[in-house]
This record gives C-alpha cells, structure tokens and sequence, in this order.
C-alpha cells in the first residue's frame, strides 16, 4: 500500500522520528501536538535526520514531503491513509486520542499506536467506529534509522488490517515483526527490562559503574547481537552440535540464583542520584543533541558495513539497509526526472503571440 497521506499525533521524541522518516520518503505529513514547543522540537529532530540520510545517499534524497502544523486532530486526520498515535504512556489520554482520531480519520485508514507496552485492546475499547483497523506500531528510536517496529493485533483487530500496516511500515523501509500474542511491552521491551532491571541492582550494588556496564556491553556482546541476535550467536556457541548442545551446556545454570531479573531495587532518590551522577561523569562532556549525531553516525556506519557483507548482498539490517536505499535513490531519482521533464516541458512552450486587440491594451 502506497501512502498518500499521513497524520502523527504527538510530536515528542518517537512521533517527530515518525515524522522524519515519513518526509524522508516523501509523504505529506499532518501533525498534532499542543506542545507550544512541538514545531521547534520537530524541526531538531528533522535537522538529524535529514544529516544521517544524507550520509546514506550522498547522491542525493528524495524530495520531501510537506509538513503541515494541524490545529485540532480532527484536522490532522482528514483524508489521511495512514495515522501514528504518539502521545505519553497513559491510557486515559490513549483512549481520549484514539476516540478523536477514530471519530475523523477516514474508515479504511490504519491507526498504529507506538505505545511501548500497552495491549491494543485495552486502547480499543475507547473506538466506537472502527476499532477493527487499530494495531500497536511499536518502533526503536531513533524512529527514522532504526527499522524494526513490532505489530501488534488486538481482539478487535482485523487481520486484514494487520496485512496492511506491515505493506505501510515495509513500503517506508522499515522491518516488522508481527507478534503472535498479545502481551504488555510485547518483545523488544520485555528483553530490555530485564537487561535494565538487572544493570540497576549491578550499579546499586556497587559491581560497576555505569560506564563500565556500557562498555561490558558495547565492546562485548552487544556487537554480537547487532548482526546475528541472541539465538543465533548462542547456536555457533554450541559448536558443531549446534542449539542442543549449548542448551545442555548452559541450560543448568538458569537454575543459579544468578540474577535479580524478578527483583527490582527500591526506585527512590538515592538510587536516581547514583545513576544519574554516574551518567553525568560518563557523558556530560557532550550536549544531548551532539550525542545524537554520534549515535546517527554509529547507527548509519554499522549499517553501512552489515550492507556489504554476504558477498555485497548484506546481512541482517544490512540487507535491509541496501534495500531501503536503493528505494530512497529510485524515489529520488523518479522524481528528479519528473521535475526535470516538467521544467523542459514548460520551456518549450509556446508563447502565445499577442493578438491587435490585446497588443494594443495596457495592463
């Protein structure tokens, strides 16, 4: 399914990355955020953005999409194909959104949801119309780099509408991952509470800092999973004998009182100034939005190597990557071709000779 038009409600972090990915394939995009701040917010996201893609095709991007700034929701939504809800996590204000949205948006198009841990059936109870077109478009940030987003059907699903939204999140580069049951934080984030859960006891208990675990993690296991996940990387690690062998190797040990991942500290100030202290001696050497570019860079130039492994055809994201910019250059190119022709076309037009009657006139 090809986009037309779409609407993001919510301009924070996550909806001005939809945003950004959207425009950067060309897609007119209404939003609506009464953030007074929303349209400066938006703009930085974009400035990013628009600075990473220009890494991965430096023969140029396709031409923009055009931003329009809604004043009610009910206008962001109207004759849009294609809807992103990204508002807080509360599912009060979830149900007042979704009510709106699913009150003006026209009836065959797909509302996603990038709640990261609300079931879409407890969002669905609040559409009167057609709840049946609701799926969770759970995405990683940055939104405009990272390509998975997990979908999620509720009870009130249509399958269809399933099918649809992964045409939707495939067709602006992005990798879905339809996930079987519906369950709260889904896939993506149940994995990263745990690891976060068990960093905060690690930090609190004083067995490391927390620069000392990122490193344990980026200089370590974390380069592992970019490219080939857990599984994979666990199967090589059961040698010639493969998964059954590293599963009766290690699987005794998950009975080792190990880890604390059923456990979680106090969450209180104490353990706040720890964290954030530490983070501050980690970090503060460079501003959020510096940090940013550094993570696009890194994003960007680790995609660009998976892309050039399995003999040029690319490996895990990297493949994706040689996919998605190929369809950014055609896109970029089909539309340089039109303008072009365009251009031509109006310069060999003839010019209409002034007639006696008008040459005589004055304007």
């Amino acid at each position: 399914m090809t986009i037309e038009k779409a609407a993001a409600i919510g301009g924070g972090v996550i909806g001005a990355g939809w945003v950004a990915r959207l425009l950067l394939n060309g897609i007119d995009v209404s939003i609506y955020d009464p953030d007074p701040e929303a349209s400066r917010k938006v703009s930085e996201v974009m400035k990013g953005a628009r600075r990473a893609y220009k890494r991965m095709l430096p023969g140029g991007l396709p031409k923009e999409g055009k931003l329009t700034f809604a004043k009610t929701i009910a206008e962001a939504v109207t004759d849009a194909d294609f809807i992103q809800e990204s508002v807080p996590e509360r599912l009060d204000l979830k149900h007042r959104v979704l009510a709106e949205i699913d009150l003006h948006a026209p009836a065959n198009s797909i509302i996603g949801s990038s709640t990261s841990g609300i079931k879409p059936s407890d969002m669905q109870v609040a559409m009167k119309k057609h709840p049946e077109r609701l799926v969770v478009g759970h995405p990683f940030n940055p939104v405009y780099l990272l390509p998975l987003v997990e979908i999620v059907g509720g009870a009130q699903t249509f399958p269809e509408a399933i099918e649809v939204a992964r045409e939707i999140y495939s067709s602006i580069g992005m990798k879905p991952v339809v996930i079987r049951k519906e369950i709260e934080a889904f896939v993506g984030d149940r994995l990263l509470e745990a690891a976060w859960r068990e960093a905060l006891w690690l930090i609190k208990d004083g067995i490391c800092t927390v620069e000392e675990l990122d490193d344990i993690m980026r200089y370590g296991f974390g380069l592992r999973w970019a490219q080939m996940g857990m599984f994979q990387v666990y199967r090589i690690a059961g040698g010639e004998a493969g998964m059954r062998h590293f599963m009766a190797q290690f699987g005794p040990c998950l009975q080792w009182p190990w880890t604390k991942l059923t456990n979680v500290p106090e969450f209180n100030d104490e353990l706040v100034d720890l964290i954030a202290g530490q983070s501050d001696d980690q970090s503060s050497k460079w501003s959020i939005r510096e940090l940013e570019k550094i993570r696009d860079d890194n994003l960007v130039a680790i995609m660009e190597a998976l892309s050039k492994q399995n003999k040029g055809k690319g490996w895990g994201a990297g493949a994706l990557h040689n996919s998605y910019t190929k369809q950014l250059t055609d896109l970029a190119t089909a539309k340089t071709k039109i303008s072009s022709a365009a251009a031509k076309a109006k310069a060999t037009k003839p010019v209409k000779k002034a007639t006696k009657k008008t040459a005589g006139k004055k304007g």
